[in-house]
């Protein structure tokens, strides 16, 4: 059993979003095309082809998993495919500037969660490398295991994957 890491906004950027929110509905459009695409009429900086409406905007980045801590195991952190940081300066900036939860809702101080995060499991926690692969029960199901192993990126154990359970 493990348990996952958030990072969610500060109040006051919380507070910038429900400005903005509040803002795209005053000008929302009320036709009858607009309701049938589900009001997106906001531009998708991420995908030129799709629009959002102002929820997904609102929302959007609001809750960021930044990784997981298991009994056994290095700390696992969760990269995005480097959408939100690529390094782990990075990483911590991204981390301070926001607020931590768990995933029970729990409030961590960030500077106390990167401690935590990078202390866990160290030195000897496990890792999914090669070598776990190769000792273990787990590859001989999988057709590709490389594709499953961790990364290491500036010393973290990064996973291979962004979906977490």
């Amino acid at each position: 059993m493990g348990t996952n890491y958030y990072r969610i906004p500060t109040e006051q950027e919380v507070e910038r979003r429900k400005l903005k929110l509040q803002s795209r509905i005053r000008m929302m459009p009320t036709s009858a095309s607009a309701v049938e695409r589900d009001f997106r009429f906001i531009d998708n900086p991420e995908d030129e082809w799709s629009q959002l409406n102002p929820w997904d905007e609102f929302v959007e980045g609001t809750n960021i998993h930044l990784g997981k801590r298991s009994g056994g195991w290095k700390f696992c952190w969760n990269f995005h495919k480097d959408k939100y940081y690529s390094s782990k300066e990075e990483l911590i900036q991204f981390v301070l500037s926001g607020r931590v939860v768990n995933e029970y809702g729990e409030e961590m101080d960030p500077q106390e969660f990167l401690e935590m995060a990078f202390a866990w499991g160290e030195p000897d926690g496990l890792v999914a490398d090669k070598e776990y692969f190769d000792t273990t029960e787990h590859h001989r199901w999988m057709s590709n295991p490389e594709a499953y192993y961790d990364r290491e990126i500036d010393g973290l154990r990064v996973s291979s994957s962004t979906e977490f359970s």
